[in-house]
């Protein structure tokens, strides 16, 4: 029977791309501008230029978002009000609710209530300035696009972020069921080789002491017999030990929910790859990973934690990227993280903790012979 086809994962960097794309709409805002004849002309062309920094900042710099989300969404507002320029609410409208779906909804009704206010804001000044209004040229869709902006890219991104965790569990879960699987057979030797293997030994030493005959030659050879089963007793006992360990599977179905509770949350990207990675190589990452979740949890103030697993012909790579204040984590009193540099380093990898314009970055690499590849 064939192997089922593994699931694609999800790519979220589509996002950006399609933020750019919008990009394409931006022209027709600015276009009643061009060419600037008067002060005001250059006036509203040096606000969209202010825009289209904040914007692209919000795309590329997530550790600017508490100031350029708000230069954004005010660039769009003076738009609004004293421009008319409803589409330019569009961009914030997409983007900033599609970021805010994985905040808390108090941060969404906050981002809701200032959206609003400049669209209100920007019909009333319409209002004021032109009494005499013909909707039916097509002018009110001009407003309802932008009014159901931001509650579309809200509930799209809300429910495009619960598939991605539904699929991810999923998958994590047929893991650890693969694993269960596995230990039972760990079982089943323990108790079948495991028996047979010490009453081998227990026989050839009683044999050692009975015989008489050529002594010399048969008490070797019986010693041989021993020693020899008592290596595949250990050597059944240590595969035991090594499937009774914990998998990446494990530790990302525990963390997510830890993550779920403190709000922030998970992605991972070539997961199903680190599945099938030696067993070996999975109990040191997993530890790794639970200390830099934890910390994740606990300094980071991070909304959003990505874990991407890779693999070479020479090493395995798994890294750690958080969205919230950057950190090194290098302090002397730090046994969490003393403890995950010992562990990679005994196996020969080595384990890196960098703060970027994103936030705090682990990257753990593990050589692949002392990982356990063949």
């Amino acid at each position: 029977m064939a192997a089922p086809k593994k699931r694609r994962p999800y790519n979220r960097h589509m996002g950006r791309v399609i933020g750019y794309v919008w990009l394409l709409y931006f022209p027709y805002s600015i276009i009643s501008y061009l060419p600037p004849k008067r002060p005001s002309d250059y006036l509203w062309l040096t606000l969209a230029g202010v825009f289209l920094v904040s914007y692209i900042l919000v795309m590329e710099r997530p550790n600017t978002w508490r100031f350029s989300i708000p230069i954004e969404v005010l660039a769009c507002a003076l738009f609004a009000i004293f421009g008319q320029g409803f589409y330019l609410l569009i961009f914030p409208g997409w983007q900033v609710a599609s970021i805010l779906s994985d905040y808390p909804k108090r941060q969404f009704a906050t981002f809701l209530i200032a959206y609003y206010a400049a669209l209100i804001g920007g019909i009333a000044m319409l209002y004021w300035q032109y009494t005499n209004i013909n909707w039916s040229n097509g002018a009110i869709w001009g407003l309802i696009f932008p009014a159901i902006s931001p509650i579309i890219s809200y509930s799209f991104s809300k429910s495009v972020s619960r598939s991605i965790r539904l699929a991810q569990s999923n998958t994590r879960l047929e893991a650890v069921i693969r694993r269960g699987e596995r230990e039972r057979i760990a079982r089943d030797l323990h108790d079948n080789l495991g028996q047979s293997f010490s009453m081998i030994t227990v026989k050839a030493q009683l044999a050692e002491k009975l015989l008489e005959k050529q002594p010399d030659k048969v008490a070797g050879e019986l010693a041989d017999i021993a020693n020899t089963s008592r290596k595949n007793l250990q050597l059944v006992r240590n595969i035991v030990n090594d499937l009774r360990q914990e998998s990446l599977a494990d530790v990302l179905l525990a963390q997510e929910k830890n993550l779920r509770e403190a709000r922030i949350s998970l992605y991972t990207e070539g997961e199903e790859l680190a599945d099938d990675w030696p067993t070996a190589c999975q109990v040191t990452l997993a530890a790794v990973l639970q200390e830099a979740i934890t910390n994740v949890i606990r300094h980071s103030q991070a909304r959003q934690v990505t874990v991407t697993f890779t693999a070479t012909n020479a090493q395995y790579t798994m890294t750690v990227q958080d969205n919230g204040v950057g950190k090194d984590y290098h302090r002397t009193n730090s046994h969490g993280v003393s403890g995950m540099i010992e562990r990679v380093e005994k196996v020969g990898g080595t384990l890196r903790i960098v703060a970027n314009q994103i936030g705090t970055l682990v990257t753990a690499t593990l050589p692949r012979k002392e990982a356990g590849a063949k």
